[in-house]
Protein backbone atom coordinates (compact mmCIF):
# COMPACT_ATOMS: atom_id res chain seq x y z
CA UNK A 1 0.00 0.00 0.00
CA UNK A 2 2.59 2.17 0.35
CA UNK A 3 4.26 1.86 -2.83
CA UNK A 4 0.50 2.99 -3.78
CA UNK A 5 0.55 6.04 -1.92
CA UNK A 6 4.16 6.87 -3.18
CA UNK A 7 2.60 6.81 -6.90
CA UNK A 8 0.02 8.97 -5.99
CA UNK A 9 2.66 11.39 -4.53
CA UNK A 10 4.76 11.03 -7.54
CA UNK A 11 1.96 11.57 -9.78
CA UNK A 12 3.77 8.05 -11.66
CA UNK A 13 1.97 5.13 -12.13
CA UNK A 14 1.95 1.63 -13.62
CA UNK A 15 -0.63 0.17 -16.45
CA UNK A 16 -1.57 -2.28 -13.86
CA UNK A 17 -2.60 -2.86 -10.60
CA UNK A 18 -4.19 -6.53 -9.13
CA UNK A 19 -6.02 -5.66 -6.01
CA UNK A 20 -7.01 -8.92 -4.22
CA UNK A 21 -7.50 -10.37 -0.95
CA UNK A 22 -10.45 -10.54 2.01
CA UNK A 23 -9.90 -7.23 3.00
CA UNK A 24 -12.45 -5.56 0.76
CA UNK A 25 -12.33 -1.85 3.19
CA UNK A 26 -8.76 -1.44 2.34
CA UNK A 27 -9.36 -2.20 -1.12
CA UNK A 28 -12.15 0.24 -1.92
CA UNK A 29 -9.71 2.95 0.06
CA UNK A 30 -6.91 1.90 -2.52
CA UNK A 31 -9.42 2.20 -5.18
CA UNK A 32 -10.69 5.05 -4.56
CA UNK A 33 -7.74 6.94 -3.85
CA UNK A 34 -6.03 5.86 -7.43
CA UNK A 35 -9.37 7.33 -8.43
CA UNK A 36 -9.56 10.52 -7.12
CA UNK A 37 -5.96 10.94 -8.01
CA UNK A 38 -6.63 9.59 -12.15
CA UNK A 39 -9.91 11.22 -13.17
CA UNK A 40 -12.30 14.51 -11.85
CA UNK A 41 -15.64 13.06 -10.87
CA UNK A 42 -17.12 14.46 -13.58
CA UNK A 43 -14.20 13.33 -16.27
CA UNK A 44 -17.17 10.26 -17.74
CA UNK A 45 -14.87 10.70 -20.76
CA UNK A 46 -11.65 8.89 -19.41
CA UNK A 47 -13.56 6.54 -16.22
CA UNK A 48 -14.66 3.22 -17.32
CA UNK A 49 -16.21 0.54 -14.43
CA UNK A 50 -16.36 -2.96 -15.27
CA UNK A 51 -18.29 -5.63 -12.91
CA UNK A 52 -18.92 -8.86 -13.12
CA UNK A 53 -18.28 -12.26 -15.39
CA UNK A 54 -20.27 -10.87 -18.33
CA UNK A 55 -17.87 -7.39 -18.69
CA UNK A 56 -17.37 -7.37 -22.19
CA UNK A 57 -13.76 -8.33 -23.03
CA UNK A 58 -13.65 -6.45 -26.20
CA UNK A 59 -15.06 -2.85 -25.32
CA UNK A 60 -12.26 -3.59 -21.97
CA UNK A 61 -9.32 -4.39 -24.86
CA UNK A 62 -10.20 -1.14 -26.69
CA UNK A 63 -10.62 1.20 -24.23
CA UNK A 64 -7.28 0.45 -22.84
CA UNK A 65 -5.26 0.75 -26.34
CA UNK A 66 -7.27 4.28 -26.37
CA UNK A 67 -5.42 7.74 -25.32
CA UNK A 68 -7.03 10.01 -22.77
CA UNK A 69 -9.09 12.85 -23.96
CA UNK A 70 -7.75 15.75 -22.36
CA UNK A 71 -6.28 14.08 -19.37
CA UNK A 72 -2.84 12.50 -18.55
CA UNK A 73 -4.97 9.28 -17.98
CA UNK A 74 -7.58 7.04 -18.49
CA UNK A 75 -8.86 4.79 -15.54
CA UNK A 76 -10.50 1.72 -16.10
CA UNK A 77 -11.41 -0.36 -13.37
CA UNK A 78 -12.64 -4.42 -13.73
CA UNK A 79 -14.14 -5.14 -10.40
CA UNK A 80 -14.90 -9.15 -9.91
CA UNK A 81 -14.90 -9.99 -13.40
CA UNK A 82 -12.89 -12.56 -13.24
CA UNK A 83 -10.04 -11.29 -16.21
CA UNK A 84 -7.82 -10.47 -13.34
CA UNK A 85 -7.83 -14.09 -12.28
CA UNK A 86 -8.44 -16.40 -14.35
CA UNK A 87 -5.82 -16.41 -17.88
CA UNK A 88 -8.01 -15.12 -20.99
CA UNK A 89 -5.12 -16.00 -23.68
CA UNK A 90 -6.71 -13.04 -26.30
CA UNK A 91 -7.63 -10.42 -23.60
CA UNK A 92 -3.45 -10.87 -22.96
CA UNK A 93 -2.44 -10.29 -25.98
CA UNK A 94 -4.23 -7.60 -26.28
CA UNK A 95 -3.51 -6.01 -22.82
CA UNK A 96 0.35 -5.99 -24.27
CA UNK A 97 -0.86 -3.32 -26.81
CA UNK A 98 -2.38 -1.05 -23.50
CA UNK A 99 -1.74 2.71 -24.05
CA UNK A 100 0.70 4.21 -21.39
CA UNK A 101 -1.32 6.65 -20.45
CA UNK A 102 -4.18 3.69 -19.45
CA UNK A 103 -3.75 2.61 -15.98
CA UNK A 104 -6.34 -0.45 -15.47
CA UNK A 105 -7.24 -1.73 -11.74
CA UNK A 106 -8.24 -5.24 -11.48
CA UNK A 107 -9.96 -6.10 -8.11
CA UNK A 108 -10.57 -9.76 -7.24
CA UNK A 109 -11.41 -12.15 -4.50
CA UNK A 110 -8.04 -14.04 -4.60
CA UNK A 111 -5.39 -14.99 -7.25
CA UNK A 112 -3.46 -17.77 -8.84
CA UNK A 113 0.23 -16.54 -8.68
CA UNK A 114 0.51 -19.53 -11.17
CA UNK A 115 -1.20 -18.07 -13.75
CA UNK A 116 -0.47 -16.37 -16.98
CA UNK A 117 -2.44 -13.02 -15.55
CA UNK A 118 -1.11 -12.82 -12.48
CA UNK A 119 2.36 -13.26 -13.61
CA UNK A 120 1.90 -10.61 -16.13
CA UNK A 121 0.22 -8.22 -13.85
CA UNK A 122 2.70 -7.75 -11.31
CA UNK A 123 5.32 -8.54 -13.74
CA UNK A 124 4.30 -4.87 -15.52
CA UNK A 125 2.12 -3.05 -13.28
CA UNK A 126 1.40 -3.62 -9.29
CA UNK A 127 0.06 -6.67 -7.54
CA UNK A 128 -1.18 -6.44 -3.69
CA UNK A 129 -3.01 -8.82 -1.49
CA UNK A 130 -5.66 -7.51 1.23
CA UNK A 131 -5.31 -9.96 4.16
CA UNK A 132 -7.53 -8.87 7.33
CA UNK A 133 -5.65 -7.01 9.49
CA UNK A 134 -3.97 -7.48 12.96
CA UNK A 135 -5.18 -6.37 15.59
CA UNK A 136 -2.61 -4.52 16.71
CA UNK A 137 -2.70 -2.45 13.48
CA UNK A 138 -6.79 -2.00 13.88
CA UNK A 139 -6.26 -0.78 17.14
CA UNK A 140 -4.08 2.18 15.59
CA UNK A 141 -6.75 2.57 12.81
CA UNK A 142 -9.04 2.88 15.25
CA UNK A 143 -7.14 5.47 17.64
CA UNK A 144 -6.36 7.48 14.61
CA UNK A 145 -9.99 7.73 13.52
CA UNK A 146 -11.31 8.60 16.88
CA UNK A 147 -8.78 11.36 17.13
CA UNK A 148 -10.31 12.99 14.21
CA UNK A 149 -13.69 13.16 15.92
CA UNK A 150 -12.24 14.45 19.28
CA UNK A 151 -12.87 11.15 20.96
CA UNK A 152 -10.97 8.39 23.00
CA UNK A 153 -11.40 4.82 23.85
CA UNK A 154 -8.99 3.07 26.40
CA UNK A 155 -6.90 -0.10 25.44
CA UNK A 156 -9.84 -2.44 27.13
CA UNK A 157 -12.40 -0.77 25.80
CA UNK A 158 -10.88 -0.99 21.79
CA UNK A 159 -10.39 -4.54 22.38
CA UNK A 160 -13.81 -5.43 23.80
CA UNK A 161 -14.89 -2.92 20.84
CA UNK A 162 -12.84 -5.94 18.58
CA UNK A 163 -14.08 -8.77 20.24
CA UNK A 164 -17.86 -8.06 19.63
CA UNK A 165 -17.52 -6.48 16.07
CA UNK A 166 -14.89 -8.36 14.71
CA UNK A 167 -12.21 -7.81 12.12
CA UNK A 168 -13.82 -6.59 9.28
CA UNK A 169 -12.93 -3.08 8.69
CA UNK A 170 -16.62 -1.93 6.93
CA UNK A 171 -18.21 -3.10 10.06
CA UNK A 172 -15.56 -1.73 12.54
CA UNK A 173 -15.78 1.84 11.03
CA UNK A 174 -19.93 1.82 10.64
CA UNK A 175 -20.16 0.25 14.65
CA UNK A 176 -17.93 3.24 15.35
CA UNK A 177 -19.56 6.33 13.49
CA UNK A 178 -22.78 5.00 15.71
CA UNK A 179 -20.49 4.90 18.95
CA UNK A 180 -19.35 8.44 17.91
CA UNK A 181 -22.75 9.71 16.95
CA UNK A 182 -24.52 8.44 20.17
CA UNK A 183 -21.74 9.96 22.24
CA UNK A 184 -22.35 13.19 21.33
CA UNK A 185 -20.54 15.81 22.77
CA UNK A 186 -18.93 13.39 25.41
CA UNK A 187 -15.02 12.48 24.97
CA UNK A 188 -14.77 9.14 26.12
CA UNK A 189 -16.42 6.03 24.86
CA UNK A 190 -17.20 3.63 27.58
CA UNK A 191 -17.96 0.08 28.11
CA UNK A 192 -21.11 1.07 28.86
CA UNK A 193 -21.63 2.40 25.71
CA UNK A 194 -20.41 -0.63 23.60
CA UNK A 195 -23.26 -2.37 25.77
CA UNK A 196 -25.84 -0.10 24.47
CA UNK A 197 -25.32 -0.28 20.63
CA UNK A 198 -22.66 -2.92 19.32
CA UNK A 199 -24.42 -6.09 21.33
CA UNK A 200 -24.40 -8.91 18.32
CA UNK A 201 -28.27 -8.01 18.35
CA UNK A 202 -27.21 -6.83 14.54
CA UNK A 203 -25.43 -9.92 13.46
CA UNK A 204 -27.87 -12.52 15.13
CA UNK A 205 -30.95 -10.62 13.12
CA UNK A 206 -29.04 -10.88 9.63
CA UNK A 207 -27.90 -14.76 10.79
CA UNK A 208 -31.96 -14.70 11.28
CA UNK A 209 -33.02 -13.18 8.57
CA UNK A 210 -30.96 -15.77 6.25
CA UNK A 211 -32.65 -18.34 7.49
CA UNK A 212 -36.34 -16.71 6.82
CA UNK A 213 -35.31 -16.35 3.21
CA UNK A 214 -34.14 -19.72 3.13
CA UNK A 215 -37.88 -20.86 4.38
CA UNK A 216 -39.02 -17.84 2.51
CA UNK A 217 -40.39 -15.99 5.21
CA UNK A 218 -41.52 -12.88 3.78
CA UNK A 219 -43.23 -11.21 6.60
CA UNK A 220 -40.81 -12.27 9.35
CA UNK A 221 -37.59 -11.06 6.74
CA UNK A 222 -39.22 -7.79 6.41
CA UNK A 223 -40.04 -7.32 9.85
CA UNK A 224 -36.49 -8.19 11.21
CA UNK A 225 -35.08 -5.85 8.37
CA UNK A 226 -37.69 -2.80 9.36
CA UNK A 227 -36.73 -4.25 13.01
CA UNK A 228 -32.33 -3.34 12.24
CA UNK A 229 -33.45 0.30 10.48
CA UNK A 230 -35.67 1.52 13.91
CA UNK A 231 -31.71 0.30 15.57
CA UNK A 232 -30.51 2.70 13.61
CA UNK A 233 -28.76 1.14 10.92
CA UNK A 234 -28.03 1.84 7.22
CA UNK A 235 -29.69 -0.29 4.47
CA UNK A 236 -26.28 0.31 3.43
CA UNK A 237 -24.82 -1.70 6.27
CA UNK A 238 -27.08 -4.29 6.03
CA UNK A 239 -26.29 -5.05 2.31
CA UNK A 240 -23.30 -5.21 3.60
CA UNK A 241 -23.83 -7.51 6.34
CA UNK A 242 -26.18 -10.08 3.94
CA UNK A 243 -23.08 -10.10 1.22
CA UNK A 244 -20.47 -11.11 3.89
CA UNK A 245 -22.98 -13.63 5.45
CA UNK A 246 -23.35 -15.44 1.86
CA UNK A 247 -20.31 -15.28 1.47
CA UNK A 248 -19.39 -17.40 4.63
CA UNK A 249 -21.84 -19.87 3.93
CA UNK A 250 -20.48 -19.81 0.58
CA UNK A 251 -16.97 -20.53 2.25
CA UNK A 252 -18.17 -23.09 5.02
CA UNK A 253 -20.41 -24.99 1.50
CA UNK A 254 -16.77 -25.24 -0.07
CA UNK A 255 -14.95 -26.57 2.75
CA UNK A 256 -17.65 -28.90 4.06
CA UNK A 257 -17.28 -30.47 0.76
CA UNK A 258 -13.84 -30.95 1.17
CA UNK A 259 -14.15 -32.29 4.14
CA UNK A 260 -12.17 -29.53 6.57
CA UNK A 261 -12.74 -30.38 10.33
CA UNK A 262 -14.51 -26.95 12.19
CA UNK A 263 -11.15 -25.88 13.71
CA UNK A 264 -10.27 -25.83 10.15
CA UNK A 265 -12.98 -23.96 9.08
CA UNK A 266 -12.99 -21.76 11.82
CA UNK A 267 -8.74 -20.99 11.24
CA UNK A 268 -9.22 -20.19 7.39
CA UNK A 269 -12.32 -17.84 8.24
CA UNK A 270 -10.82 -15.88 11.15
CA UNK A 271 -14.06 -16.96 13.39
CA UNK A 272 -15.04 -18.72 16.37
CA UNK A 273 -15.71 -22.04 16.41
CA UNK A 274 -19.15 -22.32 17.83
CA UNK A 275 -19.47 -19.84 14.71
CA UNK A 276 -18.87 -22.97 12.11
CA UNK A 277 -21.49 -24.52 13.74
CA UNK A 278 -23.87 -22.08 13.38
CA UNK A 279 -23.08 -21.66 9.76
CA UNK A 280 -22.60 -25.06 9.10
CA UNK A 281 -26.48 -25.66 9.87
CA UNK A 282 -27.68 -22.91 7.84
CA UNK A 283 -25.46 -23.28 4.83
CA UNK A 284 -28.22 -26.61 4.28
CA UNK A 285 -30.94 -24.65 3.59
CA UNK A 286 -29.74 -23.47 0.45
CA UNK A 287 -27.78 -24.40 -2.41
CA UNK A 288 -24.25 -23.09 -3.29
CA UNK A 289 -25.50 -21.23 -7.04
CA UNK A 290 -28.60 -20.18 -5.14
CA UNK A 291 -25.87 -17.94 -2.59
CA UNK A 292 -23.82 -17.03 -5.83
CA UNK A 293 -27.21 -15.74 -7.35
CA UNK A 294 -27.87 -13.44 -4.55
CA UNK A 295 -24.42 -12.08 -3.73
CA UNK A 296 -24.97 -10.77 -7.68
CA UNK A 297 -27.91 -9.49 -6.75
CA UNK A 298 -26.56 -7.83 -3.86
CA UNK A 299 -23.81 -6.45 -5.88
CA UNK A 300 -26.23 -4.83 -8.43
CA UNK A 301 -28.11 -3.33 -6.36
CA UNK A 302 -25.44 -1.88 -4.53
CA UNK A 303 -24.44 -0.16 -7.82
CA UNK A 304 -27.74 0.86 -8.21
CA UNK A 305 -27.62 2.52 -4.68
CA UNK A 306 -24.17 4.14 -5.48
CA UNK A 307 -24.92 5.61 -9.07
CA UNK A 308 -28.38 7.15 -7.04
CA UNK A 309 -30.80 4.55 -9.61
CA UNK A 310 -32.82 3.61 -6.11
CA UNK A 311 -33.33 4.97 -2.82
CA UNK A 312 -30.98 2.86 -0.51
CA UNK A 313 -34.13 1.64 1.86
CA UNK A 314 -36.10 1.31 -0.86
CA UNK A 315 -33.24 -1.16 -2.61
CA UNK A 316 -32.65 -3.17 0.19
CA UNK A 317 -36.33 -3.64 0.47
CA UNK A 318 -36.81 -4.93 -3.07
CA UNK A 319 -33.97 -7.09 -2.83
CA UNK A 320 -35.63 -8.92 0.05
CA UNK A 321 -38.85 -9.24 -1.18
CA UNK A 322 -37.18 -10.84 -4.47
CA UNK A 323 -34.99 -13.16 -2.13
CA UNK A 324 -37.83 -14.20 0.35
CA UNK A 325 -40.82 -14.98 -2.49
CA UNK A 326 -42.45 -17.90 -3.17
CA UNK A 327 -41.03 -17.99 -6.85
CA UNK A 328 -38.00 -17.31 -6.08
CA UNK A 329 -35.17 -20.81 -6.27
CA UNK A 330 -33.89 -20.37 -2.71
CA UNK A 331 -33.14 -23.68 -0.27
Amino acid sequence: MKKILEHIKTNTYPRFYLFYGSEKYMIAQMKNQLKKALVSPEDTMNYSYFEGKKADVEEIAELAKTLPFFNDHRLIILEDTGLGKKTNEDFLEQLKECADTTVMIFIEDDADKRSKIYKFLSKEGHAVSFEPAKDAELIRWLQSLLKKEGKQMSSSVIRSFLNRCGSDMFTLKNELEKLISYTGERQDITIRDLDELTSSQTTNQIFAMLEAIARKQRDKVLGLYYDLIELKESPFGILALLVRQCNQLIQVKDLTSRNSSNAAMAKAMKVPPFVVGKLKDQAKLFRMETLYRMTEACARTDEQIKNGRINDRVGVELLLIEFSGKEAEIG
